[in-house]
Protein backbone atom coordinates (compact mmCIF):
# COMPACT_ATOMS: atom_id res chain seq x y z
CA UNK A 1 0.00 0.00 0.00
CA UNK A 2 1.57 3.53 -0.34
CA UNK A 3 1.87 5.87 2.73
CA UNK A 4 3.65 9.25 3.40
CA UNK A 5 6.81 7.96 4.97
CA UNK A 6 9.10 10.44 6.73
CA UNK A 7 12.69 8.77 6.17
CA UNK A 8 14.94 10.97 8.22
CA UNK A 9 14.52 13.69 11.25
CA UNK A 10 14.63 16.58 9.24
CA UNK A 11 11.22 18.51 9.29
CA UNK A 12 8.18 18.24 6.83
CA UNK A 13 11.35 17.86 4.17
CA UNK A 14 11.86 14.51 5.01
CA UNK A 15 8.00 13.15 4.04
CA UNK A 16 8.04 11.42 1.12
CA UNK A 17 5.83 8.55 -0.55
CA UNK A 18 6.70 5.08 -0.74
CA UNK A 19 4.90 1.59 -1.00
CA UNK A 20 5.21 -0.30 2.71
CA UNK A 21 3.75 -3.61 4.02
CA UNK A 22 -0.13 -3.53 4.94
CA UNK A 23 -0.31 -2.99 8.87
CA UNK A 24 0.72 -6.66 10.21
CA UNK A 25 -0.26 -6.12 14.49
CA UNK A 26 -2.00 -4.71 16.16
CA UNK A 27 -1.69 -0.71 17.50
CA UNK A 28 1.07 -0.69 20.08
CA UNK A 29 -1.46 1.12 22.63
CA UNK A 30 -4.46 -1.20 21.74
CA UNK A 31 -3.58 -4.36 24.66
CA UNK A 32 -3.39 -7.06 21.78
CA UNK A 33 -6.80 -5.87 20.55
CA UNK A 34 -6.48 -5.97 16.46
CA UNK A 35 -8.36 -2.61 14.77
CA UNK A 36 -8.08 -2.27 10.96
CA UNK A 37 -9.21 1.15 9.67
CA UNK A 38 -9.73 2.11 5.49
CA UNK A 39 -8.10 5.83 5.36
CA UNK A 40 -10.26 8.54 3.95
CA UNK A 41 -8.77 11.81 6.09
CA UNK A 42 -5.80 12.37 7.92
CA UNK A 43 -5.67 15.41 10.49
CA UNK A 44 -2.03 16.72 11.16
CA UNK A 45 -0.89 18.51 14.06
CA UNK A 46 2.01 19.90 16.04
CA UNK A 47 2.86 16.76 17.03
CA UNK A 48 3.41 15.64 13.37
CA UNK A 49 6.09 18.18 13.17
CA UNK A 50 7.43 17.82 16.47
CA UNK A 51 8.01 13.98 15.55
CA UNK A 52 9.22 14.50 12.26
CA UNK A 53 12.36 16.59 13.65
CA UNK A 54 12.70 13.88 16.83
CA UNK A 55 11.44 16.28 19.48
CA UNK A 56 8.40 14.88 19.99
CA UNK A 57 8.43 12.87 23.81
CA UNK A 58 6.82 9.76 22.34
CA UNK A 59 8.69 9.45 18.85
CA UNK A 60 9.68 6.59 16.99
CA UNK A 61 12.42 5.67 15.14
CA UNK A 62 12.79 6.11 11.14
CA UNK A 63 11.32 5.55 8.93
CA UNK A 64 8.15 5.85 9.45
CA UNK A 65 4.63 6.59 8.32
CA UNK A 66 3.44 9.85 9.30
CA UNK A 67 0.24 11.15 10.41
CA UNK A 68 -1.27 11.12 13.89
CA UNK A 69 -4.90 11.66 13.41
CA UNK A 70 -7.32 9.87 11.02
CA UNK A 71 -10.71 8.94 10.04
CA UNK A 72 -12.29 6.19 7.97
CA UNK A 73 -14.04 2.85 8.30
CA UNK A 74 -12.94 -0.21 10.50
CA UNK A 75 -12.52 -3.00 7.66
CA UNK A 76 -11.13 -5.59 10.23
CA UNK A 77 -12.22 -5.69 14.37
CA UNK A 78 -11.09 -8.67 16.85
CA UNK A 79 -14.11 -9.42 19.01
CA UNK A 80 -13.80 -7.54 22.26
CA UNK A 81 -12.38 -4.28 20.85
CA UNK A 82 -15.84 -2.23 20.96
CA UNK A 83 -15.97 -1.90 16.90
CA UNK A 84 -17.35 -3.44 14.20
CA UNK A 85 -16.55 -3.69 10.48
CA UNK A 86 -18.78 -0.77 9.18
CA UNK A 87 -18.01 1.25 11.73
CA UNK A 88 -16.96 5.12 11.03
CA UNK A 89 -14.64 6.51 13.39
CA UNK A 90 -11.50 9.11 14.24
CA UNK A 91 -8.52 8.05 16.01
CA UNK A 92 -5.23 9.23 17.41
CA UNK A 93 -2.79 6.92 16.22
CA UNK A 94 0.37 9.01 16.97
CA UNK A 95 1.71 7.81 13.90
CA UNK A 96 0.89 5.32 10.99
CA UNK A 97 -1.75 7.40 9.70
CA UNK A 98 -1.20 8.66 6.40
CA UNK A 99 -1.62 5.63 4.34
CA UNK A 100 -4.23 3.41 2.63
CA UNK A 101 -4.81 1.69 6.26
CA UNK A 102 -3.74 1.52 9.29
CA UNK A 103 -4.30 0.31 12.52
CA UNK A 104 -5.65 2.11 15.76
CA UNK A 105 -6.32 1.45 19.55
CA UNK A 106 -9.63 1.18 20.86
CA UNK A 107 -9.46 3.63 23.90
CA UNK A 108 -8.31 6.53 21.09
CA UNK A 109 -10.56 6.13 19.18
CA UNK A 110 -14.01 7.34 18.69
CA UNK A 111 -17.68 6.33 16.67
CA UNK A 112 -18.29 10.03 14.49
CA UNK A 113 -21.69 10.33 13.32
CA UNK A 114 -23.27 9.69 9.52
CA UNK A 115 -23.41 13.25 9.05
CA UNK A 116 -19.81 14.09 9.91
CA UNK A 117 -17.34 14.29 7.17
CA UNK A 118 -14.23 12.63 7.66
CA UNK A 119 -12.45 15.44 6.88
CA UNK A 120 -14.06 16.95 9.94
CA UNK A 121 -13.85 13.59 12.03
CA UNK A 122 -10.01 13.42 11.28
CA UNK A 123 -10.60 16.56 13.47
CA UNK A 124 -12.42 15.24 16.46
CA UNK A 125 -10.28 12.91 18.67
CA UNK A 126 -6.96 14.89 19.25
CA UNK A 127 -8.37 18.21 19.52
CA UNK A 128 -11.75 17.72 20.98
CA UNK A 129 -10.59 14.95 23.83
CA UNK A 130 -7.71 17.46 24.72
CA UNK A 131 -10.34 20.56 25.15
CA UNK A 132 -12.87 18.46 26.49
CA UNK A 133 -9.98 16.86 29.56
CA UNK A 134 -8.80 20.55 29.58
CA UNK A 135 -12.35 21.50 30.98
CA UNK A 136 -12.88 19.10 33.11
CA UNK A 137 -9.20 19.49 34.76
CA UNK A 138 -9.76 23.20 35.00
CA UNK A 139 -12.49 22.88 37.27
CA UNK A 140 -14.48 25.74 35.84
CA UNK A 141 -18.28 25.63 36.96
CA UNK A 142 -21.08 26.58 34.65
CA UNK A 143 -21.10 30.66 34.51
CA UNK A 144 -17.23 30.59 34.49
CA UNK A 145 -15.53 32.40 32.14
CA UNK A 146 -12.22 31.03 29.99
CA UNK A 147 -9.65 32.74 28.05
CA UNK A 148 -8.02 30.48 25.24
CA UNK A 149 -4.66 31.38 23.71
CA UNK A 150 -4.17 30.16 20.35
CA UNK A 151 -7.61 29.92 19.79
CA UNK A 152 -7.89 30.07 16.21
CA UNK A 153 -6.11 26.40 16.35
CA UNK A 154 -7.63 23.07 15.87
CA UNK A 155 -7.67 23.03 19.61
CA UNK A 156 -8.00 26.32 20.71
CA UNK A 157 -11.03 26.43 17.86
CA UNK A 158 -12.04 23.13 19.88
CA UNK A 159 -12.10 24.94 23.60
CA UNK A 160 -14.10 27.70 21.90
CA UNK A 161 -16.85 25.23 20.56
CA UNK A 162 -16.99 23.15 23.54
CA UNK A 163 -17.89 25.95 26.39
CA UNK A 164 -20.96 25.98 26.24
CA UNK A 165 -21.39 22.13 27.10
CA UNK A 166 -19.36 23.55 30.26
CA UNK A 167 -21.58 26.39 30.72
CA UNK A 168 -18.35 29.04 29.98
CA UNK A 169 -17.96 31.70 28.06
CA UNK A 170 -14.91 32.10 26.48
CA UNK A 171 -12.51 34.92 25.40
CA UNK A 172 -9.84 33.90 22.67
CA UNK A 173 -6.51 35.32 22.32
CA UNK A 174 -5.63 35.62 18.73
CA UNK A 175 -2.60 37.17 16.50
CA UNK A 176 -4.88 38.41 13.70
CA UNK A 177 -8.13 40.03 11.98
CA UNK A 178 -8.00 37.06 10.10
CA UNK A 179 -7.58 34.52 12.97
CA UNK A 180 -10.01 36.46 14.78
CA UNK A 181 -13.07 36.03 12.77
CA UNK A 182 -12.26 32.18 13.21
CA UNK A 183 -12.64 32.26 16.53
CA UNK A 184 -15.64 34.64 16.70
CA UNK A 185 -17.14 31.59 14.15
CA UNK A 186 -16.07 28.81 16.62
CA UNK A 187 -17.99 30.68 19.56
CA UNK A 188 -15.54 33.21 20.98
CA UNK A 189 -18.18 35.44 23.74
CA UNK A 190 -15.40 38.16 22.86
CA UNK A 191 -11.83 38.36 21.42
CA UNK A 192 -8.68 40.03 22.33
CA UNK A 193 -5.19 40.68 20.41
CA UNK A 194 -1.89 39.11 21.44
CA UNK A 195 -0.43 42.16 20.02
CA UNK A 196 -2.23 44.25 21.63
CA UNK A 197 -2.82 44.94 25.82
CA UNK A 198 -4.55 41.35 26.30
CA UNK A 199 -4.47 41.19 29.67
CA UNK A 200 -5.85 44.51 30.27
CA UNK A 201 -8.50 43.96 28.06
CA UNK A 202 -9.67 40.46 29.56
CA UNK A 203 -9.21 42.47 33.37
CA UNK A 204 -12.26 44.97 31.84
CA UNK A 205 -14.15 42.13 30.48
CA UNK A 206 -14.58 40.42 34.03
CA UNK A 207 -14.76 43.62 36.29
CA UNK A 208 -11.47 43.28 37.15
CA UNK A 209 -11.81 40.11 38.88
CA UNK A 210 -10.03 37.97 36.13
CA UNK A 211 -10.78 34.81 34.45
CA UNK A 212 -12.04 31.49 36.03
CA UNK A 213 -9.26 29.60 34.17
CA UNK A 214 -6.81 30.02 31.61
CA UNK A 215 -6.62 26.96 28.87
CA UNK A 216 -3.22 27.44 27.15
CA UNK A 217 -2.15 26.25 23.76
CA UNK A 218 0.85 28.45 23.40
CA UNK A 219 3.25 29.28 26.34
CA UNK A 220 6.16 31.38 25.63
CA UNK A 221 6.78 34.79 26.95
CA UNK A 222 3.00 35.41 27.19
CA UNK A 223 2.40 32.99 30.51
CA UNK A 224 3.04 35.43 33.34
CA UNK A 225 0.43 37.74 32.05
CA UNK A 226 -1.70 35.08 31.49
CA UNK A 227 -1.22 34.59 35.57
CA UNK A 228 -2.13 37.81 36.11
CA UNK A 229 -5.24 37.46 33.99
CA UNK A 230 -6.39 34.53 36.38
CA UNK A 231 -8.57 35.60 39.22
CA UNK A 232 -7.96 34.78 42.80
CA UNK A 233 -8.21 31.04 43.19
CA UNK A 234 -8.02 30.65 39.41
CA UNK A 235 -6.36 28.17 37.75
CA UNK A 236 -3.83 27.97 34.30
CA UNK A 237 -3.86 24.69 32.41
CA UNK A 238 -0.74 24.21 30.54
CA UNK A 239 -2.07 22.07 26.92
CA UNK A 240 0.99 22.68 25.03
CA UNK A 241 4.03 24.84 24.05
CA UNK A 242 3.37 26.00 20.32
CA UNK A 243 5.00 29.40 20.98
CA UNK A 244 7.76 27.61 20.94
CA UNK A 245 9.75 28.39 24.35
CA UNK A 246 8.63 26.21 27.61
CA UNK A 247 8.08 29.27 30.41
CA UNK A 248 8.75 29.00 34.01
CA UNK A 249 6.44 30.51 36.88
CA UNK A 250 7.78 32.10 40.02
CA UNK A 251 5.67 30.12 42.83
CA UNK A 252 5.29 33.61 44.73
CA UNK A 253 2.38 34.39 42.30
CA UNK A 254 0.60 31.27 42.69
CA UNK A 255 0.74 31.85 46.57
CA UNK A 256 -0.30 34.92 46.93
CA UNK A 257 -3.12 34.93 44.63
CA UNK A 258 -4.21 31.24 45.62
CA UNK A 259 -3.34 30.49 41.89
CA UNK A 260 -3.26 26.49 40.43
CA UNK A 261 -0.95 25.47 37.50
CA UNK A 262 -1.88 22.38 36.11
CA UNK A 263 -0.92 20.40 32.64
CA UNK A 264 -3.14 17.56 31.11
CA UNK A 265 -1.79 14.25 29.51
CA UNK A 266 -4.77 12.00 29.23
CA UNK A 267 -2.43 9.15 28.46
CA UNK A 268 -0.03 9.32 31.84
CA UNK A 269 -3.06 9.97 34.06
CA UNK A 270 -5.02 6.86 32.82
CA UNK A 271 -2.15 4.92 33.99
CA UNK A 272 -2.54 5.94 37.26
CA UNK A 273 -6.32 6.26 37.13
CA UNK A 274 -7.39 3.82 35.08
CA UNK A 275 -10.56 4.57 32.78
CA UNK A 276 -9.81 8.48 32.31
CA UNK A 277 -8.92 7.97 28.16
CA UNK A 278 -12.60 5.81 28.17
CA UNK A 279 -14.43 8.50 30.20
CA UNK A 280 -12.84 11.31 27.44
CA UNK A 281 -13.85 9.25 24.73
CA UNK A 282 -17.89 8.26 25.31
CA UNK A 283 -18.15 12.34 26.21
CA UNK A 284 -16.84 12.67 23.13
CA UNK A 285 -19.27 10.47 21.81
CA UNK A 286 -22.14 12.04 23.67
CA UNK A 287 -21.54 15.45 22.34
CA UNK A 288 -20.98 14.66 18.39
CA UNK A 289 -24.19 11.93 18.84
CA UNK A 290 -26.29 15.62 19.70
CA UNK A 291 -24.95 17.62 17.71
CA UNK A 292 -22.81 19.55 20.33
CA UNK A 293 -19.38 19.45 18.62
CA UNK A 294 -18.39 21.52 15.21
CA UNK A 295 -15.41 20.83 14.14
CA UNK A 296 -13.22 23.59 12.13
CA UNK A 297 -11.01 22.37 9.50
CA UNK A 298 -8.72 25.14 7.78
CA UNK A 299 -6.82 24.35 4.82
CA UNK A 300 -7.30 20.77 2.85
CA UNK A 301 -4.58 19.16 1.24
CA UNK A 302 -4.21 16.19 -0.96
CA UNK A 303 -2.12 12.70 -0.32
CA UNK A 304 1.01 13.83 -1.93
CA UNK A 305 1.37 17.32 -0.70
CA UNK A 306 1.50 16.17 3.09
CA UNK A 307 5.05 17.76 3.26
CA UNK A 308 2.99 21.42 2.62
CA UNK A 309 0.36 20.65 5.12
CA UNK A 310 3.39 20.34 7.31
CA UNK A 311 5.15 23.39 6.61
CA UNK A 312 1.76 25.15 6.59
CA UNK A 313 1.73 24.44 10.78
CA UNK A 314 5.59 24.35 11.29
CA UNK A 315 5.05 27.90 10.42
CA UNK A 316 2.43 28.77 12.62
CA UNK A 317 -0.04 29.99 9.44
CA UNK A 318 -2.76 27.45 10.05
CA UNK A 319 -6.18 28.33 11.02
CA UNK A 320 -8.34 25.49 12.67
CA UNK A 321 -7.40 21.88 11.89
CA UNK A 322 -5.27 20.87 8.90
CA UNK A 323 -6.32 17.87 7.10
CA UNK A 324 -4.94 15.65 4.35
CA UNK A 325 -7.11 13.67 2.13
CA UNK A 326 -6.89 9.98 0.28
Amino acid sequence: MQAIVIERLEGPSAAVLRDVPEPQHPHHRADGHRVVVEVAAVGLSVIDVLQSRGAYQYGTPTPYVLGSEIAGTVVEADPGSGFAVGDRVGSIVFWGGLAERAVVAPDYTARIPDDMSFAEGAGVYLNYSTAWFAYHRSGVRPGGTVLVHGAAGGVGTALLDLAPAFGARAIAVVSSEAKAEVARAAGAWQVVRSDGAWKDEVLALTDGHGVDAVLDTVGGDRFTDSLRALRTGGMLVVIGFAGGSIPEVKVNRLLLRNLSVTGISMDTFDAEYPGTLRMVRDAIEVLMASGGIHPHVGEVFPFERAADAMRLIESRAAIGKVVVER
